[in-house]
């Protein structure tokens, strides 16, 4: 588990759950049957564009926590109006059905206005689109609306509904009444290939289903390893190219990498969703073909076991040695879909699987391969969760693998594998398969550091705001940081962490020996033994503060481009006025050769064509 706490997560998984089992849900409209459930917290409308002031964004649970500790008599958030119709031309984000949750009642940071974290739908040009007239059956008093420019229309999803939450845009803070930022480790990274399959398919993503630091995290920004220890510390800044006056701050984290001989023996079982709803060939057999390049990776003293769900679950094949690998070929090979979905009786059964073979001090991991569609099951999330944390205590760790879309469900996959304390990857094709099982298969099969938390200080002298890009659902109370019974992140061998602050400076950089505007703590335990965590500081050098953009290394300004694409994508009101076109520059300017980095300038510039309406716009290679 991260740090996300088990009332966030309960929502979410139940409400799939009874749907699957016949829970009672609103019968579709024809405004709503192609539409992509969300979900959002209180005061901020499903919708990207209506009538409602902006601010800096909801706050993390964490800080409302330690807010409400100091003020018991703040008000809650206002519910946000109800929002006005969509233009035709763009089809409507459907509300969840979901019953509403912890995450949609979350009061704003202190100093921020209560329901004012109002989502825009942000055009190439960075400027918001013209407000719209409400629906009829809205409350609210209609405006006059201005002929709307072309946007791109929300990804359609005529195969049936997806399920995104939206976490929402981490506030400004003033270091003079908050100095510390406190965050768990994350290096999931599904939420970039969701987003990218999706521009690709001719259509942007829902702004719900953006998380900006699992677009920083899927690109290797090739950061020095480690002398010593299990990681390596980087820090960079320099002005930022998208809002004059502020600086970016980057705090990178390298962890070390493992040679293959050196690796921990692992014992891994493969649960598979294998039913109707993965009966396509970018599902099943894909999922085979990912399953066939991972175990393809093993080496002896690695055992697999393979099991499967669907209306029921099936024992395919009992913990089986490396060395008959071509037994467990042929047992995935015969995988067909085909029935309903009963995804907690197979976590059980995966778990009881890996129990046999549960070896202290070896990588004990359960992989579930699905499009989180679970249709059939208990009728309530109880049980599921008690499961994976009994595991996790256990030593068994859960990772997450999605696969399709139109149906997918990329909430309860993310939660599943924040609850397992594994990792949660996309794979929308065999290239994708072959980066996550092949080429960086060595962060999922051997942990370096657990409870993994960072702590970020900010001197009031110099710093006069921070923000922090993404990290929304990983906050940790400030209080927590030293709190070693609360539960973190992992990193895994060859894993990097890039976190980028936006940054106004009271100074250009501090004086004297020993001063620095920002100090990193790591706390971290070891991958095996004790649960008393170590620490280690670092200071950011005067000389890690470029003097322009254009100075700072490349790999820094790549990462900008990364979060600024991000920022727009997800509709960050600080991001209003940044137009795609100069971050197509910015990352054109600073990619490196690696094709994931070359691919991503061709994104962008085909987001930016779809977002002035080219709807049948080609991504084109960078020349």
């Amino acid at each position: 588990m991260r740090t996300r706490p088990l009332d966030l997560v309960a929502p979410a998984l139940v409400t799939a759950l009874l749907i699957g089992c016949g829970g009672s849900t609103p019968a579709p409209t024809a405004a709503t049957a192609s539409a992509a459930p969300t979900e959002a917290p209180a005061g901020r409308a499903t919708q990207p564009e209506f009538d409602a002031a902006q601010d800096e964004g909801s706050a993390s649970d964490a800080k409302r926590e330690e807010a409400a500790a100091s003020d018991p008599g703040a008000a809650p958030a206002a519910e946000a109006a109800p929002p006005p119709a969509p233009p035709v031309a763009a089809a409507p984000v459907a509300p969840s059905p979901a019953s509403p949750g912890p995450a949609q009642s979350r009061a704003t940071k202190a100093g921020a206005a209560p329901g004012a974290d109002a989502r825009v739908r942000v055009t190439a040009g960075g400027a918001p689109a013209p407000k719209k007239a409400p629906a009829p059956a809205a409350t609210a008093v209609a405006r006059p609306a201005a002929p709307p420019p072309a946007v791109a229309v929300t990804a359609p999803e005529p195969q049936g509904s997806e399920t995104y939450r939206d976490y929402g845009v981490n506030p400004v803070e003033d270091p003079a009444k908050d100095r510390l930022s406190t965050f768990a480790i994350d290096v999931d990274t599904a939420s970039y290939a969701i987003a990218r399959r999706k521009i690709m398919d001719g259509a942007l993503p829902p702004y719900q289903a953006v998380r900006a630091e699992e677009f920083l995290n899927y690109f290797d920004y090739g950061y020095a390893s480690p002398a010593t220890g299990p990681f390596a510390v980087h820090l960079a800044a320099a002005p930022s190219p998208f809002t004059s006056g502020h600086h970016l701050v980057r705090v990178a984290v390298q962890g070390k990498r493992v040679p293959v001989k050196e690796r921990t023996p692992v014992h891994l079982v493969y649960l598979v969703d294998t039913s109707g709803s993965m009966q396509s060939p970018d599902k099943i057999e894909l999922a085979k073909k990912s399953l066939k390049m991972l175990t393809d990776t093993l080496k002896p003293g690695d055992t697999v076991a393979l099991c499967t769900y669907a209306g029921s679950v099936r024992e395919v094949l009992a913990p089986t040695g490396i060395e008959s690998k071509g037994k467990i070929l042929a047992a995935l090979a015969d995988l067909t879909a085909g029935g309903s979905t009963a995804m907690s009786s197979g976590i059980d059964l995966a778990y009881s699987l890996a129990e046999r073979t549960l070896v202290k001090g070896h990588v004990n991991r359960v992989i579930v391969l699905s499009d989180g569609d679970a249709n059939v099951g208990p009728t309530s999330h109880d049980e599921i969760l008690k499961t994976i944390k009994r595991a996790r205590d256990k030593g068994i760790t859960l990772s997450t693998v999605g696969f399709g879309q139109g149906n997918y469900k990329d909430l309860m996959m993310e939660q599943l594998a924040n609850q397992g304390d594994g990792n949660y990857a996309y794979i929308d094709s065999e290239a994708q398969a072959r980066r996550v099982f092949s080429e960086q298969v060595g962060g999922m099969l051997q942990v370096i550091a657990r409870d993994v938390k960072i702590q970020v200080e900010f001197d009031p002298s110099f710093v006069k705001s921070y923000r922090l890009i993404g990290y929304e659902n990983r906050d940790v109370a400030d209080r927590d940081f030293r709190n070693d019974k609360v539960d973190a992140g992992e990193i895994g061998a060859g894993h990097s962490v890039t976190a980028i602050y936006d940054v106004e400076l009271k100074a250009t950089a501090p004086k004297g020996e020993g001063a620095a505007p920002v100090v990193v703590r790591l706390r971290h335990k070891a991958p095996l033994g004790s649960n008393t965590a170590e620490e280690t500081l670092v200071k950011m050098a005067p000389g890690a503060i470029a003097p322009t953009f254009d100075a700072a290394p490349a790999d820094f300004r790549f990462a900008s481009a990364v979060a600024g694409f991000a920022e727009v994508l997800r509709h960050s009101p600080h991001a209003r006025s940044w137009r795609l076109a100069d971050i197509e520059k910015i990352a054109r300017a600073a990619a490196s050769s690696k094709g994931d980095q070359q691919e991503f300038i061709g994104v962008i510039r085909r987001a930016g064509a779809l977002a002035n309406g080219k709807t049948d716009a080609v991504a084109v290679n960078a020349d």
